[in-house]
C-alpha cells in the first residue's frame, strides 16, 4: 500500500514539544513575570503591569447556536475578564461568528471595517483569502515573543514555515496533535442486522447493504450537498495520482470538479441516487443539522459529524426509535476501500492580525495568548471547576461530572470554541493519556465504543493520509474566481447526481468546459507555474 508523499515529520515529537515549551514558560506568579523576561525588552513597552489606558481586543468565537448558550456571554467569558482583562487593564470583547456562516459573516465584517483584532480560519485557501482582501497586516515575529514567549517559543516552527506569504509573517497559528477518531460516519447497527448484513469496507459494499433497506423498507444511504472544505474526493484516490496532481487540485475552498476523482464520486451518487438507495434530497441538505434531522427521523441509514460527550444525535435518534443501535462506519465504504484521507496540516487555527489593529491592540493580543497558553489556565478553560465540572482520577485526567448544569456549564464542545486559539485538542503529552481522556470527552454517555472503533479505524488507515500543499504565494485566481465555482459546483454537481444515467457523460463533459471557462482553468494554470518554481509546501 502506498505510503503518504505528504506526510509531516513533526508528529512524533508535538506532544512531548506541547508540554515542555508550556511548562517552561510558566512563571509561577502568572504571565506578567513571563512578560518581562525578554532581553529584547527595550525594542517594545513593558505593559506587565498593566496598560495605562484601557484597550479593547475583540475575539472572534463560533456561535454553534447551542440552546441556552450565551456565546459571547457566559461564565467563562466573564472569567476570562477577570482573571486576564481586569489585571492588565484590557477589555476582552467575543465576536460571535456564526459556524455555518462564517465565510459570509467575515467577509460582511471585513467590508464594513468591523472585524475581530483576530481573523481565524480552519482552512488555510480560505484564510489566505481574507488576506487577499487586504484584512491583515503583517506579523512582526520579534514582538510575538516579546509579549508571547512561551507561546511562540511553541508555534515558532510553524509560524515561521507555514505562515509566510509573498514573502511577508503574516499567519500565526494554535498548536495541533491531530486525532482522526472524533469526525465518524454513524451507521444504523440495527438496520445492518435487520437485513442479516457485515459492516460494508467499499462504496460497492454500502451500495449492496442501502439495496437490501431498500427491499426492507428502511432507508437510505445520507448525504449532503458538499458546499465547503472540499475533501469528498479523498475516498476516490489511487497510488498513480501525482504530487504534481496533489498541488494543482487539492483546494479546500474550490470543488476539483474536472479532476477524475471528483467525477468518480459523482458518478457513484447519479448510479445511486437513480437506483433510489441515496437521499432522494440530498441536495435540500448543506450541513450536518440537516442531514442529522434525517438521520433520527430514521430517513437515512448513515451520518456523518464530528462526536463529543454532549453529542445529542444518539438521544434524539433513540427518542425516536427506542430500539435503534449505531456504530461507526468503516471509512472504506465512502470510496474505493484504500483508506485515503483528508490529513491535517501539523497546525489548528490559521490566525492574522486585523490590519486595522493598533500597536497596543496587537501587544494586548499576544498577551492574552500567552496568558491562556499557561497550563493552568488553558486546563481551567478545557474542564472548568475541580469537584464541581469535573474530578481528577488516577492518571490525572479530568472526568467530567455527569448532568453537571450548573453556571459553570462548559459549552457542548467542551468550550473548545475559546481554547482554540492556542491548541486544537486536549492534550496531556501522552498519546495514551490522550486516547483516555478522549474516550470520556468524546463519546457519548454509554456509547465508549464508538470512540474505540473509530480509533482502530483511523490506526489501520494513518499511512494513507493526504495533506493539502500550502502555496507560499496568494493563487490570485483562486481569490478571484472561488465564490462564482463554488456556486457552479453545487449547480453542477447537484445536475450530475440527478440526471438519468445516459446523460451523465455528456453533462459532466459540458459542466466540466463550463467551469475551466470560469476560472478554473486560471487556477490549474497558475497552481501549475507555483509548482513549477518550487512554490508550495508539500509536506
Amino acid at each position: 500500500m502506498k505510503k503518504n508523499i505528504m506526510k509531516k515529520s513533526m508528529a512524533a515529537v508535538s506532544a512531548i514539544a506541547m508540554t515542555a515549551s508550556m511548562m517552561a514558560g510558566y512563571v509561577p506568579g502568572g504571565t506578567a513575570q513571563v512578560f518581562a523576561a525578554s532581553e529584547e525588552a527595550g525594542a517594545y513597552t513593558d505593559y506587565s503591569g498593566g496598560f495605562p489606558e484601557k484597550v479593547t481586543i475583540q475575539i472572534p468565537v463560533y456561535d454553534r447556536a447551542f440552546e441556552g448558550w450565551n456565546v459571547t456571554d457566559n461564565y467563562y467569558t466573564r472569567w476570562i475578564q477577570s482573571e486576564f482583562g481586569d489585571k492588565y487593564n484590557v477589555d476582552v470583547e467575543y465576536v460571535a461568528i456564526g459556524r455555518s456562516t462564517e465565510v459570509q459573516d467575515y467577509m460582511q465584517l471585513i467590508a464594513a471595517g468591523n472585524a475581530p483584532d483576530i481573523i481565524f480560519h480552519y482552512d488555510m485557501p480560505q484564510a489566505v483569502n481574507y488576506y487577499g482582501e487586504g484584512a491583515m497586516q503583517p506579523l512582526d515575529l520579534d514582538e510575538i515573543a516579546y509579549y508571547a514567549p512561551s507561546y511562540y517559543e511553541n508555534m515558532k516552527d510553524t509560524i515561521e514555515k507555514y505562515g509566510t506569504l509573498d514573502g511577508e509573517h503574516v499567519f500565526f497559528f494554535a498548536d495541533r496533535e491531530a486525532i482522526y477518531y472524533n469526525n465518524v460516519t454513524l451507521i444504523r447497527q440495527d438496520w445492518l442486522d435487520a437485513v442479516g448484513a457485515e459492516m460494508p469496507t467499499t462504496r460497492e459494499e454500502l451500495e449492496e447493504v442501502a439495496r437490501k433497506w431498500k427491499e426492507a423498507g428502511l432507508g437510505t444511504i445520507g448525504e449532503i450537498l458538499k458546499v465547503s472544505s472540499f475533501i469528498f474526493e479523498y475516498p476516490y484516490f489511487n497510488e498513480s495520482i501525482t504530487t504534481e496532481e496533489y498541488v494543482q487540485y487539492l483546494d479546500l475552498n474550490v470543488a476539483p470538479f474536472t479532476w477524475k476523482p471528483a467525477e468518480d464520486y459523482l458518478r457513484a451518487l447519479n448510479a445511486e441516487y437513480n437506483e433510489g438507495i441515496l437521499d432522494p434530497e440530498f441536495y435540500l441538505r448543506k450541513d450536518d443539522e440537516s442531514w442529522k434531522a434525517q438521520f433520527v427521523a430514521g430517513n437515512v441509514g448513515t451520518f456523518k459529524s464530528y462526536i463529543n460527550s454532549s453529542t445529542d444525535v444518539i438521544t434524539s435518534l433513540l427518542a425516536n426509535n427506542p430500539d435503534a443501535k449505531v456504530a461507526v462506519m468503516d471509512p472504506g465504504a465512502y470510496g474505493t476501500g484504500d483508506g485515503y484521507y483528508y490529513e491535517y496540516p501539523p497546525y489548528g487555527m490559521i490566525m492574522g492580525m486585523n490590519s486595522a489593529a493598533s500597536d497596543e491592540e496587537r501587544a494586548a493580543v499576544w498577551m492574552f495568548l500567552e496568558w491562556m497558553n499557561q497550563p493552568e489556565n488553558l486546563f481551567y478553560l478545557q474542564n472548568g471547576i475541580e469537584g464541581e465540572t469535573y474530578t481528577l482520577d488516577a492518571d490525572g485526567l479530568a472526568v467530567p461530572v455527569a448532568d453537571y448544569d450548573g453556571e459553570a456549564k462548559l459549552s457542548q464542545n467542551n468550550n473548545k470554541d475559546y481554547w482554540c486559539l492556542v491548541q486544537e485538542v486536549v492534550d496531556y503529552g501522552d498519546e495514551e493519556l490522550n486516547y483516555k481522556a478522549n474516550l470520556r470527552t468524546l463519546a457519548p454517555e454509554g456509547y465508549e465504543e464508538l470512540i474505540e472503533q473509530a480509533y482502530n479505524y483511523a490506526e489501520a488507515d494513518k499511512e494513507f493520509g493526504i495533506i493539502t500543499p500550502i502555496f507560499t504565494k496568494v493563487v490570485e485566481s483562486s481569490s478571484e474566481y472561488s465564490a462564482d465555482l463554488n456556486a457552479m459546483w453545487q449547480e453542477f454537481s447537484t445536475g450530475c447526481i440527478t440526471c438519468a444515467p445516459e446523460e451523465f457523460d455528456e453533462l459532466y463533459a459540458e459542466y466540466c468546459q463550463e467551469y475551466l471557462e470560469a476560472g478554473y482553468q486560471d487556477i490549474l494554470d497558475e497552481k501549475a507555474e507555483y509548482f513549477e518554481e518550487g512554490s508550495y509546501i508539500a509536506e
